[in-house]
């Protein structure tokens, strides 16, 4: 009986476009915060690795950040910013800051497990500390740094569920639809594109992570 409810759920044209809808959100409100947090996360590797005052104080800020609850961060943004508790920039914002947090940990580990002597035959032929670490110590962290954005893309695809509790958009927003008719179709259906959606970014961020360090895959290969 529930998979003739769930069908005549998705035989609807109404609820196929409502759905379509809300997946394109949640992969915006996804993905975005995910390149923007890497960047701030690279930018303080980069100051924590160059200084060591510096990742001290990184450390205890990312910490610190990633134990607010997100709800209530969702909540506060909107009176830090100045926009409406419904735009969906407090949402991009929020897991900005979570995917930053979450992300400082792997950058540092993945930029403090690049060979030193690789490093320091950089600098011999030239390698200034920018173009340094940009052409030498950045992509040569990629494998590293990988499995800790493989972990914070999951990470954003569920937290934005959240957002659907203070009315933002995505998938979460079959959730509470579905929790207030009390009409399990919409959530079943959120639940499996929620899975499916991190399950093809992570096979996506697999593929750009062997497009990006061709060297470690072969280097697995020859191992084995």
């Amino acid at each position: 009986m529930f998979f003739d409810e769930l069908g005549r759920y998705l035989s609807s044209a109404n609820n196929r476009a409502e759905i379509l809808g809300d997946l394109l959100e949640h992969i915006y409100l996804a993905l975005l915060p995910l390149v923007l947090g890497l960047v701030i996360a690279i930018a303080a590797g980069w100051l924590g690795m160059r200084y060591k005052a510096a990742r001290s104080v990184v450390l205890v800020a990312s910490n610190l950040l990633y134990t607010i609850p997100s709800l209530a961060l969702f909540v506060v943004i909107p009176g830090l910013i100045g926009s409406k508790i419904l735009d969906s920039v407090n949402v991009i914002v929020a897991l900005t800051i979570y995917t930053a947090a979450l992300l400082v940990h792997p950058v540092l580990d993945a930029l403090g497990a690049v060979p030193q002597h690789i490093i320091a035959a950089a600098t011999a032929v030239g390698y200034k500390p920018v173009r340094r670490f940009f052409g030498v110590e950045l992509p040569l962290s990629v494998p590293v740094l990988a499995a800790g954005v493989r972990v914070a893309s999951v990470s954003n695809i569920s937290l934005v569920s959240v957002g659907a509790l203070i009315g933002t958009g995505g998938l979460g927003v079959l959730f509470t639809d579905g929790f207030q008719r009390e009409y399990f179709s919409p959530i079943v259906v959120g639940i499996v594109l929620t899975m499916l959606l991190a399950l093809i970014v992570d096979l996506l961020l697999v593929l750009l992570r062997n497009v990006l360090a061709p060297w470690d895959r072969a280097k697995k290969v020859a191992a084995e």
